[in-house]
């Protein structure tokens, strides 16, 4: 991917039964579960907005976004506020596990699919002893259409 010896430090979270990771340069913060007001006519996985220290926030589930088999939020569900072009987007995930160093000669191209997700939205997969981490490429978790669609919500 880049040069050897290279470290990208990223933030560690779960989707049901997997491992995945972001750019620690695009995470704002991570926050407990927050109270999220519903916006008609978004897409299923567009959960609404929240209102964080003055900043209406969509949020979007990201199991749904991957067609991961939902579950009811519990006391580990996080919201991940990450930065993706110029908005931010508040990510919900079962739990925001740490951040990590991963030199970047551990991490591979990303497969044609890993597991539901299609391969467009992983920058690679992270092999760190025996931890597989997906590294998601978050410019393209959302296409140009749901980001409009999201900046309007904010307007």
């Amino acid at each position: 991917m880049s040069e050897n010896n290279q470290i990208i430090k990223a933030v560690i979270f779960q989707l049901k039964d997997e491992e995945y990771g972001v750019d620690v340069q695009q995470v704002q913060s991570i926050e407990r579960m927050l109270h999220i007001t519903r916006v008609p006519k978004m897409p299923d996985f567009v959960k609404g907005v929240i209102n964080l220290r003055g900043i209406v926030t969509p949020i979007i589930d990201l199991k749904e976004r991957f067609s991961i088999e939902t579950t009811d939020y519990t006391n580990s569900t996080r919201i991940i506020i990450v930065q993706v072009v110029d908005k931010e987007v508040g990510l919900i995930v079962d739990s925001a596990n740490d951040v990590i160093d991963i030199p970047t000669d551990k991490i591979e191209q990303p497969p044609e699919v890993v597991g539901r997700i299609e391969s467009d939205y992983i920058r690679g997969v992270a092999k760190l002893d025996e931890r597989l981490l997906i590294l998601l490429n978050l410019n393209k978790v959302l296409n140009a259409e749901e980001l409009s669609a999201i900046a309007n919500i904010e307007a």
